[in-house]
Order: structure tokens, then sequence, then C-alpha cells
């Protein structure tokens, strides 16, 4: 089986953001293929599998329990399961990254920061 979607078809209501659910496509991985605002980026939240980010354009800072990495253009990040993280845009321009689920679910579970 081959299924073809275009990134337009994905993007979340009003935001350049594209939303994959890999089991809605017939795939075991899932993705977010952001394009996020100088300054923007999800709150502290975790999942119960590991995420990896590819930096396709930009700065990003990544904030893992008590550990922040920094990373540009190029770059490929991963964090476990079950860590808490967060990324911020770093940058002076849009920041592009896929965000790579392991799981054809995308479940993330928010945190209080502190």
């Amino acid at each position: 089986m081959i299924t073809v979607t275009q990134r337009s078809e994905l993007l979340l209501l009003g935001s350049p953001t594209a939303k994959f659910i890999g089991s809605e496509h017939g795939a075991d991985v899932s993705f977010f293929w952001v394009d996020t605002a100088p300054g923007k980026g999800p709150d502290l939240h975790w999942h119960p599998y590991t995420e990896t980010w590819i930096v396709l354009s930009g700065h990003v800072r990544i904030d893992v329990d008590d550990e922040t990495v920094t990373a540009e253009t190029g770059a490929v990040v991963t964090v476990g399961a079950e860590t808490v993280h967060r990324f911020r845009n770093i940058g002076t321009e849009n920041l592009k990254m896929v965000c790579i689920h392991a799981s054809p679910e995308i479940i993330q579970e928010f945190v209080a920061a502190g």
C-alpha cells in the first residue's frame, strides 16, 4: 500500500504547523511538521515513547528535565520516552522542524512548569 498526503492537508487550524497521525495513513510513526515564529513552542510535556527532532531551518532551544541544548539547521535531536521536555524557537526567523513521534498516535501529557 502507498499513500501520498500533501502538507497542506495536515495543517492545524489557524497554524502553519502540520500534524500527521500515522494510524490514519497506515504508518507506524506520527509527526508534527513545525513552522513556528520566534519565541514560540509547546509547554512542558512528555510522551510514552521517544521523540526525534530534525531541524530543517532555524535555531531551537530544547529543555529536557534539568538540561538545555541548542540546535540549528541540520541537527537531529532525540529525547527518551517519559522525559519531560519542551522547545522554543530562539532564532529571528520561523523555526522549521519535523518532530517524529515513535508511535502511530500522538500521545502527549502536558505538565505544570516548575
